[in-house]
């Protein structure tokens, strides 16, 4: 494409439909549009029937089909069978939509796709555009499984320390539960191993991270493959404040009781109050849910606890209704309330997104995690970064009550609690400074910019230049 085109460039991004992966690249989506690309996300038409539109997100929407239009992943019964069907299914349902925009007259210029989603940069390749892939885990989780994908990393784990060239040395217990309890989930395992796949053919890689927080891992991959951090991809306005409409995700899986949530905060003393969640993924044991349950209690602190409706059933009898210093929520705007300067510190499962939105706002963690990415997550949280405390699990995996108990008061009581507070306030500022002009997730962004404006416009782009 030779001749002066007018139209802006415009990206495709196909999402993984999880809120997890929907949220990061929804913000990153945010981001080149505020910069003057126009942007299509693409996700599956059951999550497209689902999802809560806010009024203030612009972005275009579209869908294809996962194989499960129903119903999804509780629909397809196992990961094994979604994942194989969707990776039949997908593919061929992406590829006709589009063909679909671009016989309707709507031309695109890059597809940007999550990593679980490989399949999409041949589809990219096949017409002609820039493929671009999206890695919603930190640096250092990526690289654990690219050290995998290539053999470096031998399965079962059976070393006593791991030590992975960018890495420091990790305990089995602190690898992507994946790796560490080998069987559980085959199906995600050779999907996150398989994110690799032709990494070194793909036109830009881009990470939900900030060189400042992941330098030495992401020097480390740099020089394997084209990578640029692009994160923390939080809404704007609870980080550097440039776009003033960016004020939320704009689209969620689940409606938050936002004016309750924020009432019960407004008359609760400063650094007070406890806040519990364990994101939209995570099912816990009803054991697990009970001892939190006592241990937020026996803390004798405010706590505002989110418990998904499908666990709900699982808290002890009369819990909620006995609680006088808690408050228990089906879902909540939880940046709003990690900002609210009621809050003391943050119990979490160690999401990424999670873990990226306390940092970005200064909230200290206790470190609970489940599954997947989220154990070497809170080994970063406490060991690395030193913003919190992991609170240790016994050997049925379960955080009992006194463990839950502990862990609050020394974060919210002790001077080692008021040096992670601290840690915490250092790693805010630094994320804001990646994303103030010129900072390093700005000027990365920009620079993937400046990729799609040269590719549409390439003679006028190399006047300018010259």
């Amino acid at each position: 494409m030779e001749e002066r085109t007018d139209r802006q460039p415009h990206c495709i991004v196909l999402v993984f439909p999880v809120q997890g992966h929907i949220n990061p690249l929804l913000q990153f989506s945010k981001r080149l549009q505020h910069k003057g690309v126009r942007v299509t996300l693409v996700t599956t038409h059951f999550i497209y029937k689902t999802l809560h539109k806010q009024s203030s997100t612009s972005i275009s929407l579209e869908s294809i089909s996962d194989g499960f239009d129903e119903g999804g992943l509780g629909q397809a019964g196992s990961d094994k069978a979604y994942v194989e069907t969707f990776w039949q299914v997908g593919p061929k349902s992406f590829t006709e939509l589009l063909e679909r925009l671009i016989s309707s007259g709507n031309p695109f210029d890059c597809v940007v796709y999550d990593s679980f989603m490989p399949w999409a940069l041949d589809i990219a390749r096949k017409f002609g555009v820039t493929g671009a892939v999206f890695f919603t885990q930190s640096c250092a989780v990526n690289n654990i499984y690219y050290h995998t994908y290539k053999g470096n990393l031998k399965l079962p784990l059976s070393e006593s320390e791991i030590s992975l060239p960018g890495l420091p040395p990790l305990a089995p217990s602190d690898m992507p539960s994946y790796l560490n309890e080998m069987g559980v989930y085959p199906a995600f395992l050779e999907m996150v191993v398989n994110q690799f796949y032709h990494i070194e053919k793909v036109d830009w890689v881009l990470c939900n991270t900030f060189y400042e927080l992941e330098q030495e891992v992401a020097d480390w991959q740099g020089k394997i493959f084209q990578l640029r951090t692009i994160g923390p991809t939080i809404p704007s306005m609870f980080l550097e404040k440039r776009l003033q409409d960016d004020n939320g995700y704009g689209f969620s899986l689940f409606k938050p009781n936002n004016e309750a949530c924020m009432k019960w905060l407004s008359d609760k003393p400063n650094r007070s109050v406890v806040y519990v969640s364990f994101g939209s993924l995570a099912v816990l044991d009803a054991e697990q849910v009970e001892e939190i349950a006592w241990g937020l209690k026996d803390s004798g602190c405010y706590f505002l606890w989110v418990v998904r409706a499908s666990e709900k059933a699982k808290l002890p009898k009369d819990f909620v209704e006995s609680s006088e210093k808690g408050f228990v929520v089906t879902w909540c705007p939880q940046l709003q309330v990690l900002e609210h300067e009621a809050l003391g510190c943050f119990v979490t499962h160690c999401g990424w997104n999670s873990t990226l939105e306390a940092l970005s706002l200064g909230v200290p963690m206790v470190a609970v995690p489940q599954w997947s990415d989220q154990s070497t997550n809170a080994k970063y949280i406490a060991d690395f970064w030193k913003m919190g405390i992991k609170a240790e699990a016994d050997k049925k995996g379960i955080m009992r009550r006194e463990a839950m108990k502990k862990c609050i008061k020394e974060v919210l009581e002790t001077e080692r609690g008021k040096e992670m507070r601290r840690n915490a306030m250092k790693w805010k500022a630094l994320a804001i400074k990646a994303f103030e002009e010129g900072g390093s997730s700005d000027k990365n962004t920009e620079e993937f910019v400046k990729h799609l404006v040269t590719s549409l416009n390439p003679k006028i782009e190399e006047q300018k230049i010259n």
